[in-house]
């Protein structure tokens, strides 16, 4: 292995040397522990440690590295005390968070670091957004996101490379080449020659290098930082290494050549670079066992501090409260009284325009959402006013935008992701339901952005274009969801989204964008969340809905009696209004629950299970419930109209009011 300077200080290689055995002594404590019962489980990095120091020390403190599990030398180096971190692996009160997730997922913004999930790929798409933030702040400043040559086989590999190429994200794409996925070699990954030849295919700049000279990764690393800075470009950096140890302990090496085992041996980064320290007559070997010295000693006297510890009791109340963030609405009345007529879709436009001029830092992103205007035209003209860094058309990449949402958070700024259509959103899924659904209860790092989600059938537009998806969300701790069935509430509904920090589903039935007309005003306002709306009153049944089944149902209160049927728009599906929901049905003794979604697993399953938990002793007759039949939607109109439950709708309240 041959090491150049290249410049670097001789205190900046001592300090390099440092922070290589740093983690490597750590790591070898921890073997020792699993051993010994005294931790769960270990992902090692030995042999890959130049990667993550080189990258730690070559970026600026202040700019955000997004490690992976055998990364450690990216939290030692950038200073991240070593208790805090085994007190995060051991689950106890003193790491990140509070027992809730183990090893290194987890985010910590005073270090600059948001670790990865189990699912690799979505932090590629977060160093995105992050990147995006810096870029639109003007800070110049480099974003390190690091996958693994397993992970290049990944969708969200590839869309967040071509999102950062079209839009010049300055994101250092790390690679750690090390030869495996698991178990599965690299020849059974990928048929390229090397990895870094995949950025020619994005138009982007790549470089290959030893991944275990410390020197030439600080170096590399350093200089295209330098370079990116001052002009923004996203580079793909192939580092070559191997991987020491097992994909994690427990899996062993036995499907690995002991001939590779050999020969990465003779090219270990630390003893590697000592050698030539001590050769170098830069830092003697004895200096090198002083410092390694000391450092056994920090990490034993951490360890048995951390093992005193008190353990985490199981507060359940804690745990729940922190699923999202701290936040206390407060209506707003409009800040004058002009009205003017509106349909759902104008509503929705002019809560945009509004939300742009009141948060500088919202940004909209969305498939042709700038010139175009959407699909449905939700943010025509938008553009012109609010300009394209802030009204962003992007690629096909729906997972990519999504976590790209989330780097936009943690960097303090607000995101709204228009779906072109809601069913589209399965291609961005784990985005939502894993990283902006459990990121404030996981670290407590705010997931600030608004997802619109067109919605619904009755338009003829088959089976994915139509579907009502929203109770894949509403199982989903962590996510809200808001459904209006009107203008008036779509306005004030979604101007109240954008006033949480926490993660909104939005849903916009598509026949109802211009199928109704209102006055509505035209100034700023918002609508409490939870808090249903009572659209008529009656003493027989309480019928509770959202969206297209308001509509509905108000359509049919002229075939019975005045004052029969109590209607609910409950508005907001989580948080849910079930006090109001419960106060009629206990005044009326009967209870519909309809929706356009298909029965089995709707939300409506929830919602009469809880009527019959809380009003059992008041009903005259048996919760019901009304939806969508269990098939696809389906495309031709007569069986589309079959398949929705609107037809059904007056006989089965007739049935119910026979009881």
């Amino acid at each position: 292995m041959k090491f150049e300077r290249q410049g670097i200080s001789d205190a900046e290689l001592r300090a390099l040397y440092r922070e290589l055995v740093y983690p490597r002594l750590i790591e070898e404590k921890m073997l020792v522990l699993l051993r010994q019962g005294k931790i769960s489980k270990w992902f090692s990095g030995i042999g890959q440690e130049a990667i993550s120091v080189g990258a730690a020390m070559a970026l600026h403190q202040d700019e955000y590295l997004l490690p992976m599990h055998r990364n450690l030398g990216m939290f030692t180096a950038r200073g991240v005390p070593f208790r805090r971190l085994f007190s995060q692996w051991q689950g106890k009160e003193n790491g990140f968070t509070k027992g809730r997730d183990r090893s290194f997922h987890f985010g910590t913004n005073p270090y600059h670091m948001v670790g990865m999930i189990s699912h690799l790929g979505p932090q590629l798409g977060v160093a995105d957004g992050i990147a995006l933030g810096s870029v639109l702040k003007n800070e110049k400043k480099v974003t390190f996101v690091v996958t693994g040559d397993g992970g290049t086989s990944e969708g969200d590999f590839h869309e967040a490379l071509n999102v950062a190429a079209v839009w010049d994200l300055p994101v250092i794409f790390c690679i750690e080449s090390n030869g495996y996925g698991l178990s599965t070699p690299s020849s059974e990954q990928y048929k390229c020659s090397q990895l870094s030849d995949r950025a020619l295919g994005y138009g982007m700049k790549s470089v290959r290098i030893d991944g275990n000279n410390i020197l030439e990764v600080y170096a590399t690393l350093r200089s295209l930082a330098e370079e990116m800075r001052q002009d923004p470009k996203p580079v793909l950096v192939e580092c070559l290494t191997f991987r020491m140890r097992g994909h994690e302990e427990a899996s062993g090496v036995k499907y690995v050549p002991q001939d590779l085992f050999d020969a990465w041996k003779q090219k270990d980064p630390i003893d590697q670079y000592g050698n030539w320290l001590h050769n170098e007559a830069i830092m003697p070997k004895e200096e090198q066992e002083q410092i390694r010295l000391k450092l056994k000693e920090t990490i034993d006297s951490d360890v048995l501090a951390v093992f005193d510890e008190p353990e985490l009791p199981g507060n359940r109340e804690e745990s729940l409260y922190d699923v999202y963030a701290p936040y206390s609405a407060v209506p707003m009345q409009p800040q004058n009284p002009e009205t003017k007529p509106m349909r759902i879709i104008d509503a929705v436009r002019s809560a945009l325009e509004l939300a742009l001029e009141k948060h500088p830092q919202l940004i909209l992103m969305g498939q042709d959402i700038g010139t175009y205007g959407g699909v449905f035209k939700a943010t025509d003209g938008l553009l012109d006013t609010a300009g394209a860094e802030r009204v962003r058309n992007t690629p096909l990449c729906e997972s990519a935008i999504l976590s790209a949402a989330l780097g936009l958070s943690i960097k303090g700024m607000k995101a709204m992701v228009e779906m072109q259509f809601a069913d589209f959103v399965s291609s961005g899924f784990t985005a939502v339901v894993n990283n902006l659904a459990k990121t404030h209860w996981r670290w407590g790092q705010t997931a600030d952005v608004v997802v619109r989600m067109p919605t619904g059938a009755g338009v003829a537009a088959g089976p994915f274009h139509s579907q009502s998806n929203e109770a894949w969300f509403f199982h989903t701790p962590g996510l809200k969801i808001y459904y209006p069935s009107n203008a008036y509430d779509a306005k004030g509904l979604l101007l109240s989204a954008f006033e949480d920090p926490n993660p909104v589903m939005f849903f916009e039935h598509k026949a109802l964008y211009r199928a109704q007309e209102e006055q509505v005003p035209t100034s700023y306002y918002t609508l409490p969340e939870g808090k249903a709306n009572l659209c008529s009153k009656g003493e027989k049944l309480s019928l509770i809905s959202y969206g297209m089944g308001v509509v509905k149902a108000l359509e049919c209160l002229s075939d019975f009696p005045e004052n029969t049927i109590e209607i609910i728009d409950l508005r907001t599906l989580v948080p849910l209004d079930y006090d109001t929901v419960f106060q009629s049905v206990k005044k009326t003794g009967r209870a519909l629950v309809l929706h356009e979604a298909t029965d089995l697993g709707g939300i409506g399953a929830d919602l009469a299970s809880k009527i019959q938990e809380a009003c059992f002793q008041w009903l005259d007759a048996p919760v019901k419930r009304l939806s969508a039949d269990n098939t696809p939607v389906p495309f031709a109109p007569a069986l589309e109209q079959a398949f929705l439950p609107w037809n059904r709708l007056s006989n089965t309240i007739e049935e119910l009011l026979s009881w």
